[in-house]
């Protein structure tokens, strides 16, 4: 049976931020808030806990999760970012965008791109899971809360407990969060190339198309 909490989305309490964070670090899959949409999260080396979200929302091993970042310094430890990525990085976070970019040794090959050896990555403008993410003290690996057959994201919390109460350990309420994804933009190229357009503005990239 999964834990709810009702957390305050502009002030979390620390107390409930430090429940969360040990239930993370003690294996558990987490439901939390985020400036795009609710996400699923885990412990970053966590392989079962990867494998019972994909459970959840129903995709093979070749589903992308995403690393959940504190900062670009985090970010700079997961992934290789030169001085033009940097900047662009730097002027586009925290918010609702996903960077595609060369993963480091850091990053297990199982969360790798097969293929490229690449990884997602993401600040999320969340004082929830900004909180949550400095009481950590390392990313989450994380995955949209997109159940099978919905055509949009969950974005009620009592909904998601529901839905989930016997999958997931706990449920953080932050009220609701918004149904539109990350925009998802590709850093590994010489030019910045738009993978999915979401909720994050192309400006910053000079891409004027969607």
């Amino acid at each position: 049976m999964a834990q709810f909490f009702s957390i305050n989305p502009d002030n979390p309490q620390i107390r409930l931020i430090r429940q969360a964070a040990a239930i993370v670090r003690a294996d558990g899959v987490i439901v939390y808030p985020t400036d795009s949409c609710y996400a699923l999260g885990c412990h970053l080396g966590d392989k079962n806990a990867m494998t019972r979200i994909r459970t959840i929302r129903q995709v093979d091993d070749r589903h992308h999760f995403t690393l959940v970042c504190r900062d670009l310094a985090e970010i700079s430890h997961y992934a290789k970012v030169d001085n033009s990525q940097y900047r662009l990085l730097k002027a586009s976070t925290p918010g609702s965008y996903t960077f595609i970019l060369e993963a480091t040794r850091e990053v297990p090959r199982r969360l790798q791109h097969p293929k490229r050896n690449t990884i997602g990555l993401r600040i999320p403008h969340h004082p929830v899971v900004q909180a949550l993410l400095e009481e950590l003290k390392e990313p989450l690996l994380s995955s949209t809360l997109m159940l099978p057959g919905d055509e949009f994201p969950l974005n009620d919390a009592e909904e998601i407990r529901d839905r989930l109460e016997h999958q997931v350990e706990l449920v953080l309420d932050g009220g609701p969060c918004g149904l539109e994804m990350t925009t998802v933009i590709d850093l590994t190229g010489e030019v910045p190339e738009l993978t999915r357009q979401g909720k994050g503005s192309l400006t910053p990239f000079g891409i004027t198309h969607g």
